[in-house]
């Protein structure tokens, strides 16, 4: 007799989580949808997270352990898929915890409107203690797209909500990632060109309004939290992976421009942020260097065309780089960054509103 088949994979990375691994865990055994497995890989992980895992696994056969060698969150998500069974697929972060109905109204969504992609709202936690924390809610109106044109003309307003970045809101047609050959790249925040290359081509998308994934922000290790040299290039391979997918999506109306554009120069202010991190090493002048070659770069002055703010603070905020002046805009990127590390219930709330 032929072993059963799941409907939903679970894929899970393990790395330095052993605070939180076991109600992530405890998450998914609360479903009320039950027929799924969950690949637990841990990532060759230095404190107890895996050996955590391994006691969960030993008392739930629906849970598998992979032990490997450190490669990063992409090699134990593509280790992973390599094994799954299940018609569809779900990626959790082994951090953060679920509401008990997410896979089954999910799959639910999938097989009613034979989805590829199902896409859902979710929760931010923002810790400012180890117990207390504030939570922003990220959702758009729900919505079964009909054709491939609706779905890539209205994508602005799921980009602009965030709901189209990361895995762990989503349920993916497993038959859609493996005939695509897709797989997580091998580079820090995977999860982003990962899902732009589900979106490249995906044709049946259903939104859901409701919110399940709570996302745990301020975890000081985090890697969202760390101070990123090589991060304005990073950006702008992002930007011009964005303005690639537009392209091939032919794509091109006033709400989508707005949004590229509004898109980069949120983030040209967050790597200024990044630059004024006390834990990074130029000098003060080199600093302002740095911020100067961001805010003068030609493009910069193109988009700021283009932009619509949509808060009175943003408009505030691109005051400086629409003067071009390095030096206010470094002052702007102590404060912001000042906020980020002294009040992260503050951070939250502005870059929510922003």
């Amino acid at each position: 007799m032929a072993a059963h088949k799941p409907l939903v994979s679970i894929i899970v990375p393990v790395y330095g989580v052993e605070k939180y691994v076991g109600k992530s865990i405890e998450s998914l055994q609360a479903q009320t949808f039950t027929d799924w497995e969950c690949f637990l890989v841990d990532d060759g992980t230095k404190d107890r997270s895996g050996i955590i895992c391994d006691e969960y696994a030993a008392r739930d056969d629906r849970l598998i352990v992979i032990h490997k060698e450190n490669g990063g969150a992409h090699t134990a998500r593509n280790v992973a898929i390599e094994q799954a069974r299940g018609k569809y697929f779900y990626f959790m972060d082994p951090d953060d915890w679920t509401e008990p109905t997410m896979l089954e109204d999910m799959v639910a969504l999938a097989e009613q409107h034979e989805a590829e992609l199902v896409i859902t709202g979710y929760f931010i936690d923002t810790y400012y203690s180890d117990t207390a924390y504030v939570t922003h809610e990220n959702a758009q109106p729900s919505q079964v797209f009909k054709t491939r044109r609706e779905f890539r003309e209205n994508a602005y307003r799921l980009f602009d909500c965030n709901l189209l970045y990361t895995p762990w809101n989503k349920l993916y047609l497993g038959k859609y990632i493996m005939e695509h050959n897709l797989r997580f790249p091998l580079t820090f925040w995977d999860d982003f060109p990962f899902n732009l290359s589900v979106l490249r081509d995906v044709e049946r998308v259903v939104v859901s309004d409701k919110k399940y994934y709570h996302f745990m922000r301020a975890r000081a290790e985090s890697e969202t939290a760390k101070y990123r040299p090589e991060m304005y290039d990073k950006r702008e391979e992002e930007h011009g992976w964005m303005v690639d997918l537009y392209k091939h999506w032919e794509i091109d109306d006033e709400n989508s421009r707005e949004f590229l554009a509004r898109r980069y120069i949120e983030r040209v202010v967050g790597c200024v942020e990044n630059v004024t991190n006390p834990a990074c090493t130029l000098t003060s002048k080199e600093k302002r260097t740095e911020i100067r070659r961001m805010i003068r770069d030609p493009k910069v002055k193109e988009l700021l065309r283009v932009v619509k703010p949509r808060s009175t603070m943003m408009k505030l905020m691109l005051i400086p780089v629409r003067m071009g002046s390095a030096t206010l805009t470094k002052w702007e990127g102590n404060i912001i960054s000042n906020v980020k590390r002294r009040n992260a219930k503050l951070f939250a709330s502005l870059k929510a509103n922003r």
